[in-house]
């Protein structure tokens, strides 16, 4: 393959196995990374030659940079977007470069010329805001971001994802555009620059939680992500999609007996009970991380992968395994201490 794709957000955990499986399949690869600088410690991680894969130095929320980046592109992956472990002081930290990065990245694609256009967004943009219980989710759904339970994060992939459709339908004529909607992307780290869902595996070895909440998610390993941007990036007919990323949906205290379970040594302090809400919603009080998902008690928001099932033969493995592998990659770069 001789095409040439533009990643976004290169040092990033997502964005790194998607370079991997690209540059794998022979494509040339330009990243986007903040600072150059880190060119010397990516490359011997992600792979390629300087001729296969090319550093740029661009940020979401400024023009320098994106031309060159795209200069002789064919597809883009737009995986940037600001993510933060803790709560930030104003929701517009978050909100904002998301909007506009997408909206820049769209902007210099279209000059470059580019054909396709994938947004990783998230299933932020498609489960909250529907009220508390048991509730499935196709991507025909959207989160309501007036909702209270859509804290910064899940307003700014909603937000950003829509800004993007809407300047397709206004501005991408000749460039095809879809999305990519991921749930906790779990599996095992390449680097100490990981998703925020990673923290929860670090939390349960570790053995900070005395409890779990009674909290859940869908799960999708990373290494199947990046197998289904690049479906996405190269299958035909795909104009204006939208493709959940999840397997199914486990309780946080499903997933600690997993890893003991698997790992009886290594995860001998994972929790084996879980927490009362009564006792989590006073530590919500006292602690913003858990504040932002209070809501979310007792919540099952179940996301059907069915679609990239069926229409791009996309499969996933056995979420035990993309926990293991997660808990595995982070003892052995010594990020959790067992």
């Amino acid at each position: 393959m001789s095409q040439t794709v533009l990643v976004s957000g290169g040092s990033g955990y997502i964005a790194g196995f998607i370079i991997q499986q690209l540059l794998a399949e022979g494509w040339t690869v330009h990243a986007t990374v903040r600072s150059l600088k880190r060119e010397a410690e990516l490359r011997p991680l992600l792979g390629g030659t300087p001729e296969t894969l090319r550093f740029f130095a661009a940020d979401l929320m400024k023009d320098a940079g994106w031309a060159e980046a795209m200069a002789g592109c064919t597809h883009v992956a737009h995986v940037a977007s600001p993510l933060s472990n803790i709560p930030p002081r104003n929701e517009d930290e978050l909100i904002v470069p998301a909007r506009e990065g997408v909206l820049r990245a769209l902007s210099f694609a279209k000059e470059a010329g580019v054909t396709r256009f994938v947004q990783t967004s998230s299933v932020a943009a498609i489960a909250y805001g529907h009220g508390k219980g048991h509730h499935h989710f196709t991507e025909a759904d959207w989160t309501n971001v007036q909702s209270p339970d859509a804290y910064a994060y899940v307003k700014s992939k909603t937000i950003a994802e829509r800004a993007a459709r809407d300047w397709m339908a206004a501005n991408g004529t000749g460039m095809e555009f879809l999305s990519i909607n991921p749930a906790a992307v779990l599996g095992p780290v390449w680097s100490n620059d990981f998703s925020a869902s990673i923290e929860i595996i670090n939390q349960l070895l570790s053995g900070a939680l005395p409890g779990c909440p009674d909290l859940g998610f869908g799960i999708v390993d990373v290494r199947d992500l990046a197998d289904l941007h690049v479906r996405a990036l190269t299958e035909p007919g795909l104009d204006g999609e939208r493709f959940i990323a999840s397997g199914p949906f486990l309780k946080m205290i499903d997933v600690a007996a997993i890893l003991r379970a698997r790992m009886p040594l290594e995860a001998r302090r994972a929790p084996t009970r879980g927490l009362p809400n009564w006792l989590v919603r006073i530590g919500a009080r006292f602690n913003p991380v858990i504040k932002q998902v209070v809501g979310e008690l007792g919540n099952v928001r179940d996301a059907s992968a069915d679609h990239a099932f069926e229409r791009l033969g996309w499969k996933t493995r056995a979420p035990g395994e993309s926990i293991v592998d997660c808990a595995r990659s982070l003892i052995d770069r010594g990020i959790v201490k067992v």
